[in-house]
């Protein structure tokens, strides 16, 4: 199986990310991860779905950086309101296609753009969150 990945424009990564942490601009929510090699956080804007009474992070981007961080370290925060600690656990590829339609019913035509670009459950990690009480 190839590993596919969507890299953002510099625009996308270097101007839109920032407005969107900002702003909280296409319902999205800042997650927080901790980098793999340096173990200093890295915080992007993340667009969370629900289904089925649990929340579900999707990386329509293929093999992200964040995608390879949580692997290496399934402690995330995400942040809205207040900051919630969550652990991760990726969903195999079989589990995958109700989240993703679930995702897709929501998403926006660029989002949309990517998933036509990357068209199979298998190009699109997914992480089932578990929330963490402190």
């Amino acid at each position: 199986m190839v590993k596919r990945y969507i890299k953002p424009s510099w625009f996308f990564a270097r101007i839109f990310n920032r407005i969107a942490l900002a702003t909280g601009a296409v319902k999205s929510e800042p997650l927080t991860v901790t980098r793999r090699r340096s173990k200093v956080p890295q915080t992007i804007p993340m667009t969370p779905v629900d289904v089925d009474d649990v929340k579900y992070l999707v990386s329509v981007r293929g093999e992200t950086d964040w995608v390879k961080n949580v692997r290496a370290n399934p402690h995330v925060k995400l942040t809205k309101s207040d900051t919630t600690d969550y652990v991760a656990t990726e969903m195999p590829v079989e589990a995958r296609k109700p989240i993703l339609e679930a995702y897709k019913a929501t998403a926006s035509k660029a989002t949309a753009r990517l998933f036509r670009q990357l068209p199979e459950d298998a190009d699109h990690p997914v992480f089932a969150l578990t929330r963490l009480h402190n």
